[in-house]
């Protein structure tokens, strides 16, 4: 049995007025199951940004307060923060051993934040980070370009889709959602 610890799908999105983040509940470690209902989002910033992580916990609760300091620092500004934890990441001796990814969403922003200094913002404003990332990112953009969903209703029905593909993502699913 690996000791690889795999237990993220985390996808946020901002559609029609609205942003919405949620993750999965699932922790696995190897081929066993140890958690179902892990809190994997948070709201940050006085529940003006949403932040997710995937990688190793206690690196990506330190790199959110990092971020939320950033933010704190550039008067909200997203980009900047996103920007500025991105330079400190990859340049700071002890943030560079850090082993997570952020998602984060903002009323009208949507990004990923990497260790490796990348700060994507992508043309559809839907991001995903975690093992089953890719399965929801995929529909979550059939469902914002061919539905009328709403952004979290988007993201739960993404997030499903991937708990039936992924084997490291559940349907224990928490949403947060921040309207404008």
């Amino acid at each position: 049995m690996s000791n690889k610890i795999r237990s993220t799908t985390v996808l946020g999105i901002v559609h029609n007025g609205k942003a919405a983040m949620g993750g999965d509940g699932q922790v696995s470690l190897g081929n066993t199951v140890m958690k179902h209902n892990a809190l994997k989002i948070r709201k940050i910033t006085g529940g003006k940004v949403l932040c997710g992580f995937a990688g190793a916990s206690a690196d990506a609760f330190t790199l959110m307060e990092r971020f939320e300091d950033k933010l704190e620092q550039y008067r909200g500004n997203v980009n900047r923060a996103a920007v500025e934890l991105a330079k400190d990441w990859r340049t700071d001796k002890y943030l560079r051993k850090l082993e997570a990814m952020l998602a984060v969403v903002s009323e009208d922003k949507a990004l990923i934040i990497s260790g490796n200094g990348d700060v994507i913002e992508p043309d559809d404003q839907v991001v995903a980070i975690g093992s089953g990332g890719m399965y929801a990112l995929a529909a979550a953009r059939m469902l914002k370009k061919y539905s009328k969903l709403t952004a979290d209703e988007i993201v739960k029905e993404a997030l499903l889709t991937a708990s039936e593909i992924c084997i490291y993502t559940n349907d224990k699913i928490n949403i947060e959602v921040i309207e404008k």
